[in-house]
């Protein structure tokens, strides 16, 4: 095999590869179940994977169970119900893990790793919000590991509307 055919069937490997994993996210989008929740941000970038936003999914739980102490981490099965992102405490293994904090009279429930949203060069940084704007995530739930981030918004009127990042 010469150096330039090998090369070609190296370059035909990777376009296989990333194809395919375009598509396998492609038919999640299309199949999985995916709602909004609100999210913390922080760290916007690093010279090493570009732009991003790291969010901090904050996920309502349905069966809270404040026995478990202050910061205690748990499992959690994540569900969507009504376009939003809800959790239940589950004793699973394989199940996210989240963070349980009472702060200020008041339960929630984090999740333990942030998720990665990347944004273009171009776009302003969608983090920063003015006063009283939340940041909000849509995100596509499989049945295993963490939510997948696919659009960020703002909540207005009672919905996220959607940020326009293009």
């Amino acid at each position: 095999m010469t150096r330039r055919t090998a090369g070609l069937v190296l370059a035909a490997a990777h376009a296989v590869l990333v194809g395919s994993l375009g598509l396998k996210l492609l038919a999640d989008r299309a199949t999985l179940p995916r709602g909004w929740v609100r999210t913390q941000p922080f760290d916007p970038s690093t010279p090493l994977r570009g732009r991003y936003v790291r969010l901090a999914l904050e996920i309502p739980l349905s069966n809270l169970d404040t026995t478990r102490g202050i910061y205690a981490e748990s499992g959690v099965r994540l569900d969507v119900r009504a376009a939003r992102l809800v959790g239940a405490i589950s004793d699973s293994v394989a199940a996210p893990r989240v963070q349980l904090r009472h702060d200020g009279g008041r339960w929630s429930a984090r999740l333990s790793q942030p998720v990665a949203f990347f944004i273009p060069e171009h776009v302003p940084d969608p983090s920063l919000r003015p006063a009283g704007e939340e940041l909000w995530a849509e995100v596509t739930v499989s049945r295993r590991g963490s939510p997948r981030p696919i659009r960020l918004g703002v909540m207005r009127r009672g919905q996220p509307a959607p940020l326009d990042l293009r």
